[in-house]
């Protein structure tokens, strides 16, 4: 198999789980794909090397993580300039459930959403996360204890208001 036909199978394999876990972490699929699509366009011109990897996913899960935590950051500051000209616009009511979790993600620290992403989304152990983020394991399992608090927290607040709303 050659070197192309080698990445070709790699980006088959990888690419439509990368976007679906970048998805649930960023809340936007575009913001995903761009994500893994620079990503998988970095690993290309290091695919030599990158083949050789263990799991060369993981390599193309951090930089996408890394891009995508950069337009975040980016996409913030933009909206906070644009929050002081004007008033903020309402969305309209979506159905609950995915949609609860996925606005509970939204309002949790992106530390909080990587690591729920990538235990449940990804499939990763706590130790696996913590190389991937490059933490100590201490942190990942706080982070994760933390995280599923908040946001069982936020969906229960949720369900007691709809259960008000339908008396």
């Amino acid at each position: 198999m050659s070197r192309n036909d080698d990445f070709g199978v790699f980006y088959q394999a990888s690419y439509h789980r990368l976007v679906g876990q970048l998805t649930v972490m960023t809340g936007s699929r575009e913001d995903a794909e761009d994500a893994v699509q620079e990503a998988f366009a970095r690993a290309s011109t290091r695919w030599a090397t990158l083949r050789e990897y263990e799991v060369p996913e993981a390599w193309v899960r951090r930089v996408a993580l890394n891009l995508a935590t950069s337009a975040l950051r980016r996409t913030r500051r933009q909206l906070t300039a644009l929050a002081r000209l004007r008033p903020p616009i309402t969305e309209a009511a979506h159905p609950i459930d995915r949609l609860a979790i996925q606005a509970g993600l939204q309002r949790l620290p992106l530390h909080y959403r990587q690591v729920l992403v990538l235990h449940y989304g990804a499939d990763l152990s706590v130790e696996q996360i913590a190389q991937q983020l490059r933490l100590p394991t201490g942190t990942v399992k706080s982070r994760l204890a933390r995280a599923r608090a908040a946001l069982g927290a936020y969906l229960e607040q949720g369900q007691e208001e709809r259960g008000h709303a339908r008396r």
